[in-house]
C-alpha cells in the first residue's frame, strides 16, 4: 500500500492496492473505504461484483471464484475476518498475536502470515490445522501457498535460504539455498512443481524444482541495476514468468520445457542434499538430440571462464518486455488468456488496470491495448484507450456477529439476532466455499470432465 498523487478522483492521503486471485479472473482493490471485487470479462469490459463500502482494509483475498473473501481491516490488523461478500455476512473471525502481514488461500487450506510466525487452517472448517514459529522475521509477509498445499517461506535474514512445507499433510520437505542475498520474491507455478525466486538485489531470478530443489534455470533481469522486485509470477501453462520491480521495465522470462524434465529426473541422495542422476535412457536420448545445439556449444564454453563470468553466460535474457509508463510505482503483473489471446495484466498502485498484448511466439516488446480506472465507485468504471494480544500466541476464534438471514430455527430456539449458531456459520462456510451445489466449487478449467469410452 503506498500513498498516491492527486489524481483523478482520488485525494492525496488516499491509499490503495490492488491484487489478483489464485487463477487471475477476479481483481480485488483495496483502499481506505474498504475494498471492492472485479471480474474481468474481456479486454473491453471489467466488471465490478462487490464494493463493500466499509473501514479502511489492508488485505482482501478472495479464493476463486467463490464468495469467500479473507478480510483485514487497518482498525484490526491482528484480526482475520472471512466473509460471504455476496450474503454481506461475516462467518467467523480470527485474532492473532501480532499483525496479519499476507494471507494465503487455496480449494483445501488458508495460511495467515505474521513477523516471525506462520498458521495453517483447514478451508473447510476453519479450524487450526498447525503453526510454524521462529521462522525469519519479514516485514512484508513473504511466503507461497501452492495450489496442492506445497508452503514456501524464508528461512534466513542474512541468506536466501527458504523451507518448502507440505500444508497438505503437515510435513516439513526441502531447504533450498536459493540466492547469496535474502529473498524478496517468491511463487509456485500453478502446477505446484517450480519454484520462481528473487533476492533483494532483483538482479537474477532463479527457478527450482520443487521436489528435489535442483535449479532448472537462471534469469538475468539487470546486472548494474538493484531493484526490488514488487511481483514475481508464473502464467497458468507455467510457460512464462512475469517480473516487475521498481523499475519502468516488466520482464518476461521463458521456461525451458527440457529443462523442467532434466530436473524432475533428479533424486536427491540422503538429507545431505547430493542431487544423482536417474540412468534413464530416454534422458540419455534427449542429451543425445541437443548434444550440438547451440545452447550446449554455449554451456561448454563457460566451463573455462571463472565462475562469476560463466554464470552470467547461462543466464537467459528476457523473452519479452512491458514498458510501463512510470516507474516507482508497484505493479502486479500477471500473464493470462482473455478472449483465447494472451495478454499481461499490470494492476497498479494508482488504481488502473493495465492491459497489454503479447505474442508468445515471438516476444518482445508488449503493446498497451487499454487501461481500466477501477478508483471510481460501483457505478462509474472508465476506460481509458492508449493500471492484539501479543503476550500470547494462543488464536481466538469467533463467530460472526452478523444476523444468521432466513434462519427460522434461530427464532423457534430464541436465539440472539445478533450471533451466528453454528450450523449456521458452517453452512454459509460451505456455500462461500463450494458456492452450491458444491462440485461446482471443482470448475472445469482446474478440474476438467474426463471423457468416457464408449466402445
Amino acid at each position: 500500500m503506498c500513498d498516491s498523487t492527486e489524481n483523478g478522483n482520488f485525494e492525496q492521503n488516499d491509499s490503495f492496492s490492488i491484487n489478483f486471485n489464485q487463477d487471475f479472473t477476479s481483481i480485488s482493490v483495496v483502499g481506505n473505504s474498504g475494498y471492492r471485487l472485479f471480474t474481468l470479462a474481456s479486454v473491453d469490459k471489467v466488471e465490478e461484483i462487490f464494493c463493500s463500502n466499509d473501514e479502511s482494509t489492508e488485505i482482501s483475498e478472495r479464493l476463486f471464484s467463490s464468495s469467500l473473501v479473507a478480510v483485514v481491516t487497518t482498525a484490526e490488523p491482528h484480526k482475520l475476518k472471512v466473509c460471504h461478500f455476496k450474503k454481506g455476512t461475516e462467518i467467523c473471525n480470527f485474532s492473532y498475536p501480532s499483525n496479519i502481514l499476507s494471507v494465503r488461500l487455496n480449494r483445501t487450506r488458508l495460511v495467515i502470515c505474521l513477523n516471525g510466525s506462520i498458521y495453517i487452517h483447514n478451508i473447510r472448517d476453519m479450524k487450526l490445522l498447525h503453526s510454524i514459529r521462529h521462522i525469519a522475521p519479514s516485514d512484508a509477509g513473504l511466503c507461497t501457498l501452492s495450489l496442492n498445499s506445497h508452503l514456501a517461506y524464508p528461512i534466513s535474514t542474512t541468506v536466501g535460504e527458504l523451507q518448502i512445507y507440505d500444508a497438505g499433510d503437515l510435513s516439513v520437505k526441502i531447504k533450498i539455498k536459493a540466492h547469496e542475498s535474502p529473498l524478496s520474491a517468491l511463487n509456485f507455478s500453478p502446477n505446484g512443481l517450480l519454484l520462481a525466486t528473487a533476492s533483494e538485489k532483483g538482479t537474477v531470478i532463479r527457478v527450482f524444482c520443487v521436489v528435489n530443489g535442483q535449479k532448472v534455470h537462471e534469469f538475468r533481469r539487470g546486472v548494474k541495476r538493484y531493484v526490488n522486485i514488487a511481483s514475481l509470477t508464473f502464467s497458468n501453462c507455467a510457460t512464462f514468468i512475469c517480473a516487475s520491480s521498481n523499475t519502468e521495465t516488466v520482464h518476461i522470462f521463458k521456461i525451458d520445457l527440457k529443462a523442467v524434465e532434466t530436473a524432475e529426473r533428479l533424486n536427491c541422495n540422503g538429507d545431505d542434499g547430493v542431487l544423482t542422476e536417474h540412468n534413464d535412457s530416454s534422458g540419455e536420448l534427449d542429451v543425445q538430440e541437443s548434444r550440438w545445439t547451440m545452447g550446449f556449444i554455449t554451456k561448454a564454453m563457460t566451463s573455462y571462464f571463472p565462475s562469476p563470468v560463466s554464470d552470467v553466460l547461462n543466464q537467459d535474457r528476457a523473452f519479452a518486455t512491458v514498458q510501463l509508463a512510470q516507474a516507482g510505482l508497484k505493479h502486479e503483473c500477471v500473464i493470462v488468456k482473455l478472449e483465447k489471446e494472451t495478454k499481461v495484466l499490470a494492476a497498479c498502485t494508482d488504481g488502473f488496470l493495465y492491459i497489454y498484448n503479447f505474442d508468445d511466439v515471438k516476444g518482445g516488446e508488449c503493446k498497451l491495448l487499454r487501461a481500466h480506472d477501477l478508483r471510481n465507485p460501483l457505478f462509474g468504471i472508465t476506460e481509458v484507450n492508449l493500471d492484539c494480544d501479543k503476550n500470547d500466541s494462543t488464536i481466538v476464534m469467533k463467530n460472526s456477529v452478523q444476523p444468521a438471514p432466513g434462519s427460522y430455527a434461530s427464532v423457534l430456539k430464541g436465539r440472539d439476532k445478533d450471533r451466528m449458531s453454528e450450523s449456521d456459520r458452517c453452512r454459509d462456510l460451505l456455500e462461500a466455499v463450494c458456492e452450491y451445489p458444491p462440485r461446482s466449487m471443482f470448475d472445469e478449467v482446474h478440474f476438467p470432465p474426463v471423457a468416457v469410452s464408449t466402445n
